[in-house]
């Protein structure tokens, strides 16, 4: 009697989950489908200035790969870089200078803005004094990128092309990670994937509607949205600075773009399991808002769309359940399909897709992970930098 109440506890939580995959598949902005690329776009008459804004801090190992790429930019119109030196310790402006010698292209500034005052993080602050010194040019639009994010010689002009066309305040792309090492292939599609499902790219350039974000790696902002949404003073201390940026814009009426990108690439390896860890939890739980009920919900709903569904189905076959082992396994299968797109999108066999709930389990415990630390007081932990928790930032005056 015991027994069957449990299998029917397991058919009545694997019926939960079928019924939420089904929701995700058709009622959650289709965020699997990976078609969301720059709009069309028509060439203006008249190519605006554009600034390129790089913060850099301790990124001499891929800096090689990624600045030519910006200074060698096909682009018709008047552009220079600004790259932002937030102390680094590894001659990462002097050779940012050497790399702009020895390349040519767009005019190349090198300033550092000194350490960032309380409230800040080093990032944004980086992010200001970049913005500072380009709005002496009088950009029309502000390119944000990465300093490990590559370019396709022809990126500058497409995603100013794009905005124009389309009437965006904001148009990102999310750059192409790096999927070399077998824990990059398994964790990296998934984070994409995962991303997509919390901000479905279709719902973000929809008018009317509140889903907003950006990928921090590749965003170009248009100046004077720029100015009316006071970034980056608006949004100084976030952590996850790019969903806020989009939020603050749109926030002021703007419209914000975002889609996969096809020629703009991470270079930054992430070879073991540690890498990816600290790139996930560092961030998580400020993503929940620093909130512990609602990580109980992320965990619990975790465990309910990505673990219950294996689960039953070894439940069912052990146990001779039929309806178990149908559900979850069924759902299973739903599950699979809609990440192989991303899989696709990477380069990557099919057969990985069965393995998502292994790398949700994966994302679960690194969520909970970013919880423990900021409970222990190390906030959100990054090159040599520990940021305070958001209680405890001064106020404004």
């Amino acid at each position: 009697m015991v027994q069957t109440a449990r299998v029917s506890a397991v058919v009545w939580t694997a019926a939960g989950s079928l019924l939420a995959w089904l929701w995700l598949l058709l009622g959650q902005g289709f965020f699997w489908r990976t078609d969301v690329r720059l709009p069309r776009r028509r060439d203006p008459d008249v190519w605006p200035p554009v600034c390129v804004v790089v913060p850099a801090r301790d990124e001499a190992a891929v800096l090689p790969a990624a600045l030519p790429s910006l200074l060698g930019q096909d682009y018709p119109g008047r552009a220079e870089v600004f790259l932002v030196d937030d102390g680094s310790t590894d001659g990462t402006g002097e050779l940012a200078r050497g790399l702009a010698r020895r390349h040519g292209g767009l005019p190349l500034t090198v300033a550092s803005p000194g350490e960032p005052p309380a409230g800040w993080t080093g990032k944004l602050w980086a992010v200001r004094h970049g913005m500072a010194l380009a709005r002496a040019r009088d950009p029309e639009y502000l390119l944000l990128t990465d300093a490990d994010i590559a370019h396709a010689p022809d990126s500058l002009r497409a995603l100013v092309s794009a905005a124009g066309s389309g009437g965006f305040d904001v148009v990102s792309q999310m750059a192409r990670l790096r999927v070399e090492s077998a824990w990059e292939r398994l964790v990296v599609p998934a984070f994409v994937y995962f991303f997509a499902q919390l901000y479905p790219f279709r719902w973000i350039g929809r008018r009317g509607t509140r889903t907003a974000a950006a990928a921090g790696g590749c965003v170009l902002l248009r100046a004077d949205a720029a100015a009316r949404a006071r970034i980056p003073d608006a949004i100084r201390h976030a952590v996850i600075d790019d969903v806020a940026l989009a939020r603050a814009v749109k926030g002021t009426g703007g419209r914000v773009w975002l889609g996969l990108a096809e020629r703009v690439d991470s270079v930054r390896p992430y070879p073991r399991l540690h890498d990816l860890w600290r790139m996930v939890s560092r961030s998580a739980y400020a993503q929940l808002r620093h909130n512990p009920v609602v990580l109980a919900g992320t965990v619990a709903g975790l465990a309910l769309v990505y673990l219950v569904p294996p689960a039953a189905l070894a439940v069912g076959v052990a146990a001779g359940s039929t309806a178990a082992a149908v559900a979850g396994g069924l759902t299973w299968l739903i599950m699979a399909g809609t990440y192989v797109p991303m899989l696709r999108h990477y380069g990557q066999p099919w057969w990985l897709a069965p393995l998502l709930p292994f790398t949700a389990f994966l994302y679960l415990l690194m969520t909970v992970d970013s919880a423990v630390q900021h409970y222990r007081g190390r906030g959100a932990a990054w090159k040599g930098r520990t940021y305070a928790r958001p209680e405890a930032l001064p106020d404004e005056g």
